[in-house]
């Protein structure tokens, strides 16, 4: 064990492997030097990110492919049908579901099926998790229960945190603008991205994370430096850096959002995640790492 000075006001203890710096203290796995400080625009993804409500969409998606894919010609004898399609589902998380769909439809007909239009599967796949987090959703408006039951832990103070010290914050998310508004609004979030949430939309080519990000940089005349952007998926992680920004990746095993989800920390390392969190209970110091300290 050693010291490291991060800032003038800064001292941890740290371990050191091939993958980075653990800052043993505050659960914060450093993979690559950032700018320290500084940070005044944040882009969060919502589902998995921010919010649990949605926890089990992945096997309500899986379970729609293995049903499809499996009874096409082909694939109703491929052999690890299941470990392509959970492949396939984490590589496209944090895309619009439709592109998903879309995905869906090619793969069908790769393996001598008719398929649906992918706007029909979508509204399969959507009526199915709707069905399945609706209690979720429920207990939420009517008060059974509580945002934090719902949120990643340390999520809702880390975000307070960060709009408290004059940082613009923006939702992004692949899960449609009305669903995106209503769950933010459910969990207590939405009034800290003063208007800034943005979700996909039925043309879905007029929307994507890409697009918000150029808004926040060409609207505010901002380098990509200047953002950092939090997501548990490839999409948003690869489009902040593509814009030269810093991305902090939230491996939240959604089960169990106190530990790290091994297959989520993989893929964001893959991608190129600056920083890896388990989820927001180190908020205080990882807001002081990114905004230079309290405000």
């Amino acid at each position: 064990m050693k010291d490291i000075r991060i800032e003038e006001d800064f001292s941890y203890k740290y371990d050191q492997d091939a993958t980075g710096v653990f800052l043993v203290s505050s659960n914060i796995e450093i993979i690559r030097d950032f700018r320290k400080g500084g940070f005044r625009h944040a882009l969060f993804d919502f589902d998995g990110t921010v919010s649990l409500i949605r926890e089990g969409w992945q096997s309500v998606m899986k379970g729609l492919m293995l049903e499809v894919l499996s009874s096409t010609p082909e694939g109703k004898d491929e052999e690890d049908l299941e470990g392509f399609i959970d492949d396939f589902i984490g590589a496209t998380t944090g895309k619009q579901t439709i592109y998903q769909m879309i995905g869906l439809t090619e793969e069908t007909k790769k393996r001598g099926g008719s398929p649906l239009e992918p706007s029909e599967y979508k509204a399969e796949y959507t009526k199915r998790l709707m069905e399945k987090i609706a209690s979720r959703r429920e207990d939420l408006r009517c008060g059974r229960a509580k945002p934090a039951d719902y949120l990643v832990p340390g999520a809702e103070e880390f975000i307070k945190t960060l709009h408290e010290r004059g940082v613009a914050l923006y939702l992004a998310s692949g899960t449609d603008q009305k669903y995106v508004e209503e769950e933010s609004a459910l969990t207590g979030v939405s009034p800290y991205f003063e208007g800034n949430i943005f979700g996909a939309r039925d043309d879905y080519k007029s929307f994507s994370k890409a697009m918000v990000i150029h808004g926040i940089l060409e609207k505010n005349r901002l380098q990509g430096s200047s953002l950092v952007g939090f997501g548990d998926g490839f999409v948003e992680i690869d489009n902040t850096k593509t814009a030269g920004g810093t991305a902090v990746g939230v491996a939240t095993n959604e089960k169990d959002p106190v530990c790290v989800d091994e297959g989520k920390r993989k893929r964001l390392l893959a991608v190129g995640a600056d920083v890896i969190i388990p989820n927001f209970t180190c908020g205080r110091l990882l807001a002081d790492l990114l905004t230079g300290g309290d405000k």
